[in-house]
């Protein structure tokens, strides 16, 4: 086995890279030009309304927060959002559409496969470089059949380019580690600063650059000039890091306070899950366990998922085995950042699934090394069975790219089957339907997330009285509001007895109203048709590219 794979090393991982692809842009265009991932929307019109100076008081201000090329949008770093309008630009000149609210998102989504195929061909690297191409063959593999990274690579958001440029810096700190020249050092600085310009929770890397700058030789002979290298490469490298993050974020200095408050409100959001209604579903998330457990039923599948918590500690076993070897740091700089990275992020009060991104190509390389440790001696016919039983879980899950967004099925139904001038009663904070045509009816829109007070049933009774539909775009209400309900245990405010009674009797028909149409698309085991029911993983999981949809009519 291990002479198959290494003498043809490159000709599997082009095979790899077809399987990466195809899962990857399989329904790249899943919302049928919707736009109904709310991050990807957002960027996208950001964007949009960046442009170049066209007068002379336009190109007096270009440095000032008033000038059009600041994006006066701080939840994300700009680079992503800049290389999405100069892209769509010039492509826009081939193709019009490219640059265009309903062209440029799709060109974002191509833009995230180009990145998360680049994570697996670093990834193939690492395997290499530390330990072997089998490593590297067997890495590659798994971050392919990864189900998140599918997912997020169907998305233009921050988390696929960010885990890109990270793994990048590791790669290129374990290279610096090797033979630290000041050109290295270089390299580790740009690619930490383009980093940060991408998302600051790629700060945690500080960790593994620390070490492969403070760990260059175990022990040093020369400790005099082993300083001054260290302050050196150290000084090069966050002044590096500073001048790249200036450059693809400048107004991050230039309209410093929009970006200070932005930054400080998204940071508020990790320790308070009650700062937006979106993160009331994580109010009581259990810290760690709830990111395992995503990552096993979800993020991974149980099969991968398990060899990669095992490794993972396996992998760290091996770092810290290595002590006082020169080759100590290498695995150690992985290591550094999986533990800080995961220690920290999952302590976050939320835990969108996404989050966790950056680890798993670690978990993967990890997952890959226990695997070639235990199973190398094994025939091929077993490697090949492993590797049928770990693509049910990838190939599962793009069943939901396999026909329309339950969204747009949805609003086909409602279009077809409820009269127009009807009274539709949907819910804020969540996508309206019908999609496009709600010119068509006589839109209410039900206040859930309000405090549960006089003045908000008010409202909803009123609204009851006057629609005769209700519809659920998904269950970003429903499935948060209905579990606070110990008030003893919540602030003012945020206790929804008399909400999540609301939910019981609209379901069971109580209410007065009957349900008359679900749509519903599940991961389904290939051949075998049956359904992986996943309305209980993380709502971010479901909510944006299959979510149930419900429509009630008045009984």
């Amino acid at each position: 086995m291990k002479k198959l794979l290494s003498n043809n090393q490159y000709f599997y991982l082009v095979i790899i890279l077809i399987i990466a692809a195809t899962l990857r842009f399989y329904g790249l265009n899943w919302d049928q030009n919707q736009h109904l991932h709310p991050d990807e929307r957002m960027i996208t019109m950001v964007s949009l309304n960046i442009r170049l100076p066209q007068d002379k008081y336009e190109w007096q201000n270009i440095m000032t927060p008033q000038s059009v090329l600041n994006p006066k949008f701080f939840a994300y770093g700009n680079f992503p959002i800049y290389l999405l309008k100069i892209s769509g630009s010039l492509l826009g000149q081939i193709d019009h559409k490219l640059s265009t609210y309903d062209g440029i998102n799709l060109l974002g989504r191509i833009w995230s496969v180009i990145f998360d195929i680049g994570i697996i061909i670093i990834l193939f690297l690492l395997g290499k470089k530390l330990f072997s191409e089998i490593i590297g063959i067997f890495s590659a593999f798994f971050y392919t059949i990864s189900v998140l990274a599918i997912q997020l690579a169907h998305f233009y958001a921050v988390d696929t380019p960010l885990t890109f440029f990270i793994l990048l810096t590791l790669y290129q700190s374990i290279r610096f580690y090797e033979r630290p020249t000041k050109l290295r050092a270089v390299f580790v600085g740009f690619l930490f600063g383009l980093s940060l310009s991408i998302k600051t929770s790629a700060l945690l890397l500080v960790s593994s650059i620390g070490i492969a700058l403070a760990v260059p030789h175990i022990w040093f002979p020369h400790l005099p000039l082993f300083m001054k290298k260290l302050l050196m490469n150290g000084l090069i490298i966050i002044a590096i890091s500073i001048i790249t993050f200036v450059i693809f974020e400048p107004f991050a200095l230039i309209d410093f306070s929009s970006f200070w408050s932005q930054t400080q409100e998204q940071r508020r959001m990790t320790y308070d899950p009650f700062t937006f209604p979106y993160t009331l579903q994580y109010v009581g998330k259990i810290p760690y366990i709830y990111e395992i457990k995503n990552i096993f039923l979800w993020g991974e599948g149980p099969i991968l998922a398990t060899l990669s918590f095992i490794s993972i500690f396996y992998f760290t076993y091996l770092a810290l085995k290595k002590y006082r070897q020169p080759v100590w740091a290498k695995e150690l700089i992985l290591v550094i950042f999986f533990w800080v990275y995961f220690f920290v992020v999952g302590n976050f009060s939320i835990g969108f699934m996404r989050y966790m991104l950056p680890i798993y190509p670690i978990f993967c390389l990890a997952a890959a090394v226990l695997f070639y440790a235990v199973f190398k001696r094994l025939p091929i016919i077993l490697y090949s069975l492993f590797i049928i039983l770990s693509l049910i879980w990838p190939l599962s899950f793009i069943n939901i790219y396999s026909q329309p967004n339950t969204r747009v099925l949805a609003t086909d139904w409602i279009n077809k089957n409820i009269p127009l001038g009807s009274t539709i009663a949907t819910e804020h904070w969540d996508d309206g339907l019908p999609l496009g045509t709600q010119d068509n009816y006589k839109v209410l829109e039900l206040p859930m997330y309000e405090p549960d007070a006089p003045a908000k049933w008010d409202k909803i009774n009123q609204i009851l009285q006057e629609t005769e539909y209700i519809i659920i775009a998904s269950n970003r209400l429903y499935t948060p509001l209905q579990k606070l309900t110990n008030c003893s245990k919540l602030p003012p405010g945020r206790c929804y007895t008399q909400t999540a009674q609301y939910y019981k009797k609209l379901f069971d028909g109580s209410l007065g109203f009957k349900k008359i149409a679900e749509f519903s698309i599940y991961p389904k085991i290939p051949f075998l048709n049956i359904e992986i029911e996943d309305q209980n993983a993380d709502e971010s999981f479901t909510v944006y590219d299959h979510p149930k949809v419900l429509i009630f009519k008045k009984s």
